[in-house]
């Protein structure tokens, strides 16, 4: 009996002890997005990311989610994990639609689509994704000031669209497709008209005009 007794008492404090270390293991939802704030302020970004993403986890219900919410995204947003930084921006503009936050989250959803453009002669896609949410963040706050510092990456999209149509244009007259060629020139002129390449379009627009002519006499 002694023995029982014994054993279910060492029982008892290796429990207890188990569980009293836990505790200490466990930081408070201060403690951690504290440690989240300093590693992220020191660019110890996937730190920062393991602490915040802790503090949604174990304390959902804290004052502090939102912002924790928010520093996830930004992390990931100077780790160039461009993707993960478009999912969490996304997603807290779905949890919070009204957070006074939103035109800055939209505005640097527009920056990780416009980090991701190339030369005009790759895929334009993320320049296209880049300027329909810069211009989504003028639409629904033009007179915040995110929306003012999006004019001019809007610019850059625009000049790097119009230069891969242009590029395409001169792609189609070099193998002598002209009229898919003048297609792409005109869509220049109409499309994206003084961002660098309105002039050249308008002389690759004669010189297809005048080689469909003489195609057309042969």
């Amino acid at each position: 009996m002694k023995r029982i007794i014994a054993l279910i008492l060492i029982l008892l404090f290796v429990f207890s002890g188990c569980a009293w270390f836990e505790s200490k293991d466990e930081k408070t939802a201060l403690e951690l997005v504290s440690d989240g704030m300093d590693q992220f302020n020191n660019e110890d970004y996937q730190d920062s990311i393991e602490s915040f993403e802790k503090l949604r986890d174990w304390y959902p219900f804290s004052q502090y989610v939102i912002l924790a919410e928010l520093k996830i995204a930004d992390a990931y947003y100077h780790t160039k994990s461009y993707e993960e930084a478009v999912a969490a921006y996304e997603a807290f503009e779905n949890l919070h639609p009204r957070n006074e936050a939103i035109p800055y989250v939209i505005f640097q959803i527009g920056l990780c689509y416009y980090e991701q453009i190339d030369t005009i002669d790759r895929d334009q896609t993320p320049a296209k994704n880049a300027l329909d949410t810069f211009n989504r963040l003028k639409k629904q706050f033009p007179e915040d000031s995110y929306a003012h510092r999006a004019e001019h990456n809007i610019k850059k999209c625009i000049k790097s669209l119009s230069g891969h149509e242009f590029y395409v244009g001169l792609f189609y007259y070099k193998s002598k497709h002209y009229k898919a060629a003048l297609s792409r020139f005109k869509s220049v002129l109409s499309n994206f008209p003084d961002v660098g390449f309105h002039r050249q379009a308008l002389q690759y627009v004669s010189l297809c005009e005048e080689a469909l002519a003489k195609d057309q006499k042969k």
